[in-house]
């Protein structure tokens, strides 16, 4: 299967906070880390206000500053979930979000799967608890998080 056919289940999980706060997404395999950056913020209710860094295996992804050339930051606007994936050799690696506060995210690949079945670029498929205390939410537009059906009672035959 080509990458630009695969589509990745993320599970996303903010680290060191109780309860637990997690986000499932699914994404094409393809999409750019700039981008993925975005879908984090939408899924987690960030304000996409701090800077940000993926990283693996000695590895790091984000916004590149020239000023600070010596930290060895890969552009996230030049690289792709696919070559993080492989370049990490794991299916888990770190979204950091805010340096000041050190918001740091434990992505996990869940699985692989074809993009047959997908019904938009990127879909939130599940989650639990909300933001830590403090935090606004913000959703580019979307005004409800998708949800399964909810039924009162069963359908009538």
């Amino acid at each position: 299967m080509a990458e630009s056919d695969q589509i990745a289940r993320l599970r996303i999980t903010l680290d060191d906070v109780a309860p637990v706060i997690l986000r499932r997404i699914e994404v094409p395999v393809g999409v750019r880390l700039d981008d993925l950056h975005l879908y984090f913020q939408i899924a987690m209710g960030w304000e996409n206000c701090h800077l940000y860094e993926f990283r693996t295996r000695g590895d790091r992804w984000g916004l590149v500053d020239p000023d600070f050339a010596e930290l060895d930051v890969i552009s996230a606007n030049e690289a792709t979930l696919a070559e993080l994936l492989k370049r990490g050799g794991a299916k888990t690696f770190k979204y950091v979000y805010d340096f000041g506060d050190g918001w740091e995210h434990t992505v996990k690949v869940e699985a692989l799967g074809s993009a047959g079945y997908r019904r938009g670029l990127s879909e939130i498929a599940r989650g639990a608890a909300s933001l830590p205390s403090g935090r606004r939410r913000w959703t580019l537009g979307i005004r409800k998080v998708p949800q399964g059906p909810r039924r009162s009672r069963p359908r009538e035959p």
